[in-house]
This record gives structure tokens, sequence and C-alpha cells, in this order.
């Protein structure tokens, strides 16, 4: 029996994802969770695995495609054997990986992915002229193809010289589609850097963001010397307890939990002309990596002390960036923390994290004068401070509980009321 190895949710609002390496050719034999391929998104990379053993029957997808989420991938053949593999009744030519089946027509002009040969259909360029693709074994993609038509549009004609005014400059060559004040003109020297396929998702999916939320931030500035005593007095016991240490970012998860459930309007989605209050917390982390940002979750955080916190975000933190972590883990938050780090620069708004309705964004703590009242009277100190920023869906939280929910953070975190 034949079984259709399909592409999988691969995290939240995640819709396609790219098929960026075979692990397999046809004809493999391959045991049960043994990867077949690599798949990129916007939020992972991810190898899924044969969900039974036999023999790899029909590859439907080259390398480089980008397909929608239940697209089937491979069929394997769930009666064969391991032998199977070595030997064949009918000798069989052999065909590149992801190649047409036998039978089919042999593919003619250079490689490239559906979207490119539509694009270059519409806008008159011939695909033998691209001399090379930047995408996967260096196969045609839409970029190339942009850039290609950018080169036969060529600048506009100079208008002839006229008295006055003076002459005006050549027009930037436009790209296919694109309004001509949108389009660059590439100068002498200019580096033209392609962009990965997972910085092209990515990019979409921002834009799909700040299309779908009216975004609104405020901002709180917030004395972090309390949570900084605290955790100088118990960071050499934590460390030598847990083997890691104790980082700023868990208190904020804290707070934020503990805020959110005051405040459930921020721990929703919008679904439809509804707004879904969600009974359960799952705090996603967003975690810089060396191909770009994931979000893994925490799940069910507000059942978690503050040792469990600073473990969950260590754990998914160090999977993240060693790319261990698995789908469901990047699935099903309910409200975002990001932490950029101590390069964070004073606050910066971060990009609401889809279908949720609100992201919390860390500044750098850096030590500042503040004035304090000491014993009655004003006085100049120097505190260590950081800026919350607070991004939230205007169609479902509006200004007084946002700011009532980002002030309530505030008190906690200055408060320093931590078990450890």
């Amino acid at each position: 029996m034949k079984i259709a190895v399909e592409l999988p949710e691969l995290g939240e609002s995640v819709v396609e994802g790219m098929v960026s390496k075979w692990l397999v050719k046809e004809g493999d034999f391959v045991d049960r969770d043994q990867p077949l391929v690599e798949i990129t998104t916007d939020k992972v990379d991810a190898e899924i695995p044969a969900p039974e053993a036999g023999r790899v029957a029909t590859i439907l997808v080259l390398e480089g495609d980008t397909v929608p989420v239940g697209t089937a991938l491979v069929e394997i053949d769930t009666d064969a054997e391991a032998g199977d593999a070595l030997r064949s009744a009918t000798p069989q030519p052999e065909r590149s990986v992801g190649g047409p089946p036998p039978g089919a027509r042999p593919a003619t002009g250079p490689r490239a992915t559906p979207v490119a040969q539509r694009m270059a259909r519409e806008h008159g360029v011939d695909l033998d002229a691209v001399r090379e693709g930047t995408g996967a074994a260096g196969r045609i993609g839409k970029a190339d193809v942009e850039r290609a038509a950018l080169r036969l549009a060529g600048p506009a004609p100079t208008p002839a010289p006229r008295a006055a005014p003076p002459p005006s400059p050549a027009p930037a060559a436009r790209a296919p589609g694109r309004p001509s004040y949108l389009t660059y003109q590439l100068q002498e020297g200019d580096r033209v850097i392609p962009m990965t396929p997972l910085r092209r998702i990515v990019a979409e999916h921002m834009v799909l963001s700040k299309q779908t939320s009216p975004h609104v931030g405020t901002v709180a500035e917030v004395d972090m010397a309390g949570i900084a005593r605290l955790r100088d007095a118990h960071k050499r016991a934590f460390q030598e307890k847990n083997g890691f240490g104790l980082t700023f970012l868990p208190f904020v998860v804290g707070a934020t939990v503990r805020a959110l459930l005051e405040y459930p309007r921020l721990n929703a989605s919008v679904v439809e002309d509804s707004i879904v209050e969600k009974k359960h917390i799952h705090v996603g982390i967003a975690v810089e990596t060396d191909k770009g940002l994931v979000v893994p979750v925490i799940r069910d955080a507000d059942r978690l002390s503050l040792a469990g916190l600073a473990a969950a975000a260590e754990d998914l933190s160090t999977r993240a960036r060693s790319k261990r972590l698995s789908p469901d883990e990047l699935q099903g938050g309910t409200f975002t923390v990001s932490n950029p780090g101590r390069h964070g620069n004073l606050y910066g708004f971060a990009i609401i994290n889809q279908p949720q309705v609100g992201i919390l964004r860390m500044g750098e703590i850096v030590k500042r004068p503040v004035v304090r009242q000491i014993g009655g009277e004003d006085a100049l100190v120097i505190r260590p401070i950081m800026h919350l920023a607070l991004s939230y869906d205007h169609r479902a939280v509006d200004g007084a509980p946002a700011n009532g929910f980002l002030h309530r953070v505030r008190e906690l975190l200055e408060e320093a009321e931590y078990d450890l």
C-alpha cells in the first residue's frame, strides 16, 4: 500500500513551507520516523519523518518549491521490504530528486519554480537568459525573474534639455507590478543580496500582521532595582542547582503571566466578528537564531514557578538555536514576550504574532538617575531602568485595559516578590 506524506502544520499561522532539501531519493528504504525532507517556514526549519517503514516510491515536490500545508510531498510503499530497494525486476531509468515521474514528458528549459515561470510569461522574460538561479540547486525563483525584468526594462530615456526648467533625470526602471516611486534604480557598486526563502516568508507574514491588526503601542519605564537585588542574591545558588544562569527574562514572563490573569483581554484572539478570551496562558518567547526569529511556546505558564519559567525558557532557547524544536512547540501561543538582549536599545515596538493581540518587548537595562523619595525628601538616585513596550491590536483591546495591563506588569516587577 502506498501512503502519501503531507506537509503538516508547522506553527500557528504558518500556511506554507519550502522544500529546502530532500534527505532520501526514490527507491530508498526508510525506517519509521526516519527524516525524509527538510522544510523551511518563517518560524522553524523542520524535518518531516516517515510515518511508516517502506520504500520511497515517488517524490512529488522539487527542492526549492513552496507548497501549502496539506500538500503531498512523497509517497511511501509500506508493502516493500528492505531488500526491495536493492533489486528491481525491470531496470528503471535514473532521474534527479523531484524530477518528473517515469513516463512523463521530460522537462525542457531551465529549472524554475512555478511562480517564476508564471512571472516570466507575464513580463516577457526569457528564462534561458537567466544564467543561474538563487534558489536551491540553482533553481530560478521569483526574485531572479524580478531582477531580469528590471534589467529588461532598462532606464527610461532622459527627456531632451529645455531652457527652463532643467531636464528631469531618467526615472528608475520599474519592477513588475510596482509603481515607479517604490522602485530603486541600481547604482554601480551596489550589492544585491537576494532574500532567502525564510526571509521572504517572514516578510510576507510581517506585512500580513500589519495589514490585519491596527497596531497601537505604549511604553512603561520600570525600576528593576528590586529584581536586580533579588537576582544577585540568588544567581550563584540558582546556577549550581539548575546548571544555567538566571536572567531577567523569567521575571518579566512571570509578571506578564500574573497581569494576563487580571487583564484577560490581552490573552485573546479576534475570530471573525468575535473576541475569544483564552482559558490557557501559553507564552511565546521570541528567540533569535542564525536563520532568523522563532517563537517557541511555554505551555501553561501560569502554573509554573519562577524557576520553572526560567528552565522552560532556557530549554526552548537552547533547542531553538540548535534546530531541535518540534512543530508542536511553535504552536498555540496566546501572548508573546520578546527579549532582544543586552543590545535591545531603549525600546522598540514589535509586530504582533498573529493571531494573538499583544506582544511585549523588553528594552535594555541601563543605570539612570531618577528621583525617589527618601525620608520624605526627594533625592536623585541611580537605578537600573528598563523600558517595556507593548504592541496591541486595537480591534480587541482599548487603551484603558492595555495601559492597565502594562502598568500592572511594571508594579509586579518593581515589587519584586518572587519565590526562588
